[in-house]
């Protein structure tokens, strides 16, 4: 069942208290209402006739879950869905106010993805969280057997590290094309597409027949994998309300960390008794399968379904009168495109609430990816444990991960009543933070831990154990820290998150290619205790910024 549609007046303020997302809720007996008809005009048309359409924001989504990072707010700027003779923008600025109408929901519209069955939309929610799973599990899987990568190549293990390190970098760049071209093509086309492309080259690379091959073949899968991690929390935010979206964001929040830790798991015991081909063997059937069932999602995005409605409508009246909301602000790809390449790293340099948060998340993830080198050397050089039992040893990470998930909607109803007690019973984006703050300790002490238990003389329980505080501080420091980028940057937060993911993926790359030389070099104590007095020092970002980032952010022009 839709929620109840809101007069023009409830949907202001509906916007004011959720700044991020535009819902497409609008609902008309008929389909269609004049534009000049609302009281207040959807934020589109205000844009058009105040001719600014180039900083409007109307509730694109952001993954990368991948992010994907976490998925738990969703905005970018807009672009224009693939509607057919759609009035051109210079007609929109000549006459808004004149015989328009605006395409909407119908009561009860089976079409709207909100109205859907509970049961559907669970069944979309893990679909899409399993291709995230797929694509981390993919970038870490090829760490089951680097020893074979080496011996059958004559390359250092240092080298064999870029097999991981170069898919990364793919994430951070496929993203910056992905997430336009979903705005005006719709969620179902780049899944299908994307995910096609990744499992064809996970062929070559299985069928390698040197290191330079394997290496170029990796990259372009990280490429075409990164399209789930940008749409995927876009996708749920599609089809569930702001009001019950809390508990599949909570659920979603794992799947870009369990699918790295599974990775060596697997990886591990495929790599042991049939080689590394065969995990790239397996890791393609994954994805095949992954492929298959995002293939068969529907679309799930509102204004590319408003606007398929609204060509049918013109092409059956044989009037251009009838345009959606998303087409009074459309952008082309080229300008979309620029926005998501330059403005990103402009903000890097000027808003020290946005490099700190991402330094701070590209740390966390950076210590992830190190774990798939740094585990082999503890557990395998020092235990002496095989490939396939060094992959067990990540069954920690995952637990704490789990503890994670479990803990979210605890803090989320901590941040939804220091909401309710704010003016207006709006939170502010440092309400955020608490989470993030009782999160940070965790990932020292693991790394402490890992390091000064991992002697020969000394159980392999303990190294192993520290993965638990290490996968549970990591989600909860995501969840909050991406949580408060989005709620600071809402006007900019496409932006604002493509800037973090290329923070991060440099991050995870850049800790992946040391770790080896780092724990041969320092020792298993020290390199975990140099990691461990970062983390500890990273510590004073969410404690800074929650005493003064509003201040910080009342002096940026692009923050709230």
């Amino acid at each position: 069942m839709a929620d109840a549609p809101l007069s023009a007046e409830a949907q202001v303020a509906h916007d004011r208290t959720h700044p991020l997302t535009v819902e497409y809720d609008l609902e008309s007996p008929s389909g269609h209402v004049p534009v000049d008809s609302l009281a207040v005009p959807p934020p589109a048309a205000a844009a058009v006739r105040a001719h600014s359409t180039d900083t409007l924001v109307t509730g694109i989504h952001d993954q990368q879950i991948g992010d994907t990072g976490t998925a738990l707010a969703t905005t970018t700027t807009t672009t224009t869905p693939p509607v057919a003779a759609a009035p051109s923008l210079a007609d929109l600025e000549k006459n808004v106010a004149g015989d328009y109408e605006l395409v909407t929901w119908l009561p009860e519209d089976p079409e709207n993805p909100h109205n859907w069955s509970s049961l559907y939309r669970w069944y979309i929610t893990i679909v899409v969280a399993g291709m995230v799973v797929c694509v981390a599990f993919g970038s870490s899987v090829i760490t089951g057997d680097l020893s074979g990568i080496a011996n059958e190549f004559h390359v250092s293990l240092e080298v064999t590290c870029l097999t991981t390190a170069l898919m990364v970098c793919g994430f951070a760049l496929g993203p910056l094309v992905f997430s336009p071209l979903s705005e005006m093509y719709g969620r179902r086309p780049m899944y299908f597409a994307s995910f096609f492309l990744y499992t064809v080259f996970n062929i070559p690379c299985a069928l390698a027949p040197n290191i330079g091959a394997l290496l170029a073949c990796r990259f372009i899968c990280g490429l075409f994998a990164s399209a789930p991690l940008t749409l995927a929390g876009g996708s749920i935010s599609d089809i569930w309300p702001i009001a019950v979206r809390g508990k599949a964001i909570a659920y979603f929040a794992a799947a870009p960390y369990a699918g790295p830790v599974l990775g060596p798991l697997v990886g591990g015991w495929v790599g042991l008794k049939c080689g590394w081909r065969w995990v790239m063997w397996v890791n393609m059937i994954f994805a095949g399968v992954m492929w298959v069932l995002g293939s068969l999602l529907p679309e799930t995005y509102a204004p590319v379904i408003l606007g398929r409605r609204a060509k049918k409508m013109r092409e059956e009246t044989g009037s251009d009168k009838y345009v959606t909301e998303h087409e009074l602000g459309a952008k082309s790809f080229k300008e979309a495109l620029k926005e998501t390449m330059v403005r990103p790293f402009v903000m890097l340099f000027v808003e020290p609430v946005l490099l700190f948060m991402s330094v701070y998340i590209a740390m966390i993830y950076a210590m992830l990816y190190a774990f798939f080198f740094a585990y082999p050397v503890v557990f395998g050089e020092t235990h002496g444990f095989n490939d396939g039992l060094i992959g067990v040893t990540f069954v920690g990470i995952l637990i704490g991960a789990v503890f994670a998930v479990i803990t979210t909607p605890y803090l989320e109803r901590i941040y939804l009543r220091t909401a309710a007690k704010r003016p207006g019973g709006v939170a502010t984006p440092e309400d955020r933070l608490p989470g993030m703050i009782f999160a940070c300790p965790f990932v020292p002490v693991s790394l402490f831990i890992f390091g000064w238990t991992a002697y020969p003389h000394v159980s392999w329980v303990g190294p192993a154990i520290a993965g638990i505080p290490f996968g549970y501080g990591m989600v909860l420091i995501y969840y909050a820290a991406n949580n408060y980028i989005i709620d600071s940057f809402s006007k900019y937060v496409a932006s604002a998150l493509a800037a973090k993911t290329v923070v991060r993926s440099g991050g995870g790359v850049g800790l992946a290619m040391a770790t080896f030389p780092l724990y041969h070099n320092l020792g298993n104590q020290w390199a975990s205790s140099l990691l461990g007095f970062i983390a500890i020092g990273m510590c004073a970002v969410p404690l800074i910024f929650y005493k003064w980032g509003a201040a910080i952010r009342a002096r940026s022009k692009a923050a709230n």
